[in-house]
């Protein structure tokens, strides 16, 4: 598996990812992931412009805004939004359920690390996903990355609305 070190700081220090680093205009790739229901899902069972959240973990102060604005942002948009982490899924119920999140889907990559392995935001030293933000068309072509060079900092959410609705 491809090894990319330094693309990104965790508090500062760099660290590794695993898999590809995902462009505009790839072809998303599938992955397989569990809902909280521990239920396995891919990117096909999702249709439409998806957008992609990708966090450490939800217990976090940047994490949790990061949702939080998501699932805001979720019922204004034609969109699908994900948020994806290695957090377990009973703790990602508990987490929306605490939070109010009723439109963002959060999904475990707890499992095998499918979705960082394939979109280059598996974390080597931490077994965490790097903070990524993924846009894909409705014929699942990649219209928008970010990866957050500072994992501890937020993502640029303008830019990811303003993809979103390009992708719709």
């Amino acid at each position: 598996m491809e090894e990319r070190f330094g693309v990104v700081t965790f508090a500062g220090k760099p660290v590794t990812l695993l898999g590809p680093e995902i462009k505009v205009g790839d072809q998303a790739p599938d992955f397989t992931v569990v809902d909280n229901n521990l239920n396995p899902l891919s990117l096909k069972d999702f249709t439409g412009v998806k957008l992609i959240s990708v966090v450490p973990s939800l217990d976090t102060p940047v994490c949790d805004a990061q949702t939080r604005r998501f699932n805001e942002e979720a019922a204004k948009l034609n969109a699908t939004v994900l948020t994806i982490s290695v957090d377990l899924p009973f703790a990602q119920k508990r987490w929306c359920g605490a939070a109010g999140i009723d439109k963002v889907i959060t999904l475990s990559d707890y499992q095998n690390m499918s979705f960082g392995s394939a979109y280059g935001t598996y974390i080597k030293e931490l077994r965490l996903e790097a903070r990524a933000v993924f846009v894909v068309n409705s014929k699942n072509e990649v219209t928008y990355v970010e990866y957050v060079k500072e994992i501890t900092d937020h993502p640029d959410y303008e830019k990811a609305i303003e993809a979103i609705k390009a992708a719709e």
